[in-house]
């Protein structure tokens, strides 16, 4: 977690620790604190200035926020990180993608 924002993070911690519970309750349950921290910091305020926020607004937004909206977020994010190819040698991928020649 970033130590700039630890802070904030502690103060607004009941909002977080209560929607982590609700998320366990539906099911997520690998999804933690610091997750639920990083989904708000990278995408949901990700265009504002964190510190300048009031507390009313952070957590409104921390409690807000639904398991479908963190899911499609990680799922997006994994993607954006996965290397599809890196089990291939250079042979194999040059033939994966090479256009089908006719006979």
């Amino acid at each position: 977690m970033d130590n700039k924002y630890q802070q904030l993070f502690d103060h607004v911690r009941p909002a977080i620790e209560s929607k982590m519970n609700e998320f366990h309750f539906y099911g997520y349950s690998t999804v933690t604190e610091a997750d639920i921290w990083k989904y708000c910091v990278q995408k949901k305020w990700r265009k504002r200035n964190i510190t300048e926020m009031r507390t009313y607004e952070i957590m409104n937004d921390v409690m807000e926020l639904t398991p479908a909206e963190y899911m499609t977020y990680t799922q997006i994010e994994e993607q954006r990180g996965s290397d599809w190819f890196s089990d291939l040698n250079s042979d194999e991928l040059q033939l994966l993608l090479s256009p089908k020649k006719s006979s």
